[in-house]
């Protein structure tokens, strides 16, 4: 795999990460898990243990539901981008850990992050405006979306 192919995947998944936050390492652990990323004897071997795909899909789980609260804070706000930065980074060098391009991988996973984030708040804010102020539809949409971009690039990642 050249090294543009593992920043793009990387990027993508910090993607995903600005839209949720725990979808990236759920995603990276799951194909991890399945044998699309391969972390064998690497410093990422960990992600693929069942029990750190449990707890990750729990976690996703969780935000997910949380997500659809009304009180839940704006992710733009520091603690909820910074999670989305952690996030997006570790999925990265997840990604990464398998070519061996763990740290421009894991950069890569940041600015997709960024991204992300500052993507992800507009498209909702507009699809909330389109339907009379009502988030529901664009939280589901993003839902939908993170989840099977999140599982669609950690499969990718065994194809390239």
């Amino acid at each position: 795999m050249t090294l543009v192919s593992v920043l793009l995947l990387a990027l993508l998944i910090g993607v995903v990460a600005g839209l949720r936050a725990m979808t990236p390492p759920a995603a990276v652990a799951w194909g991890a898990m399945l044998g699309w990323i391969d972390v064998t004897d690497k410093w990422s071997e960990w992600m693929a243990h069942p029990i750190t795909v449990t707890v990750l899909t729990i976690f996703l789980v969780v935000e997910l539901v949380t997500d659809q609260l009304p009180s839940t804070p704006s992710r733009k706000v520091a603690p909820q981008f910074i999670a989305r930065l952690v996030s997006g980074g570790l999925a990265g060098a997840v990604i990464g850990s398998a070519f061996f391009h763990t740290f421009s991988a894991l950069g890569a996973g940041m600015v997709g992050a960024v991204l992300g984030t500052l993507a992800g708040a507009a498209l909702r804010s507009r699809v909330a405006a389109a339907n009379n102020g009502n988030d529901r539809p664009g939280a589901f949409g993003e839902d939908a979306l993170a989840v099977g971009g999140g599982l669609l690039v950690a499969f990718l990642v065994s194809l390239v």
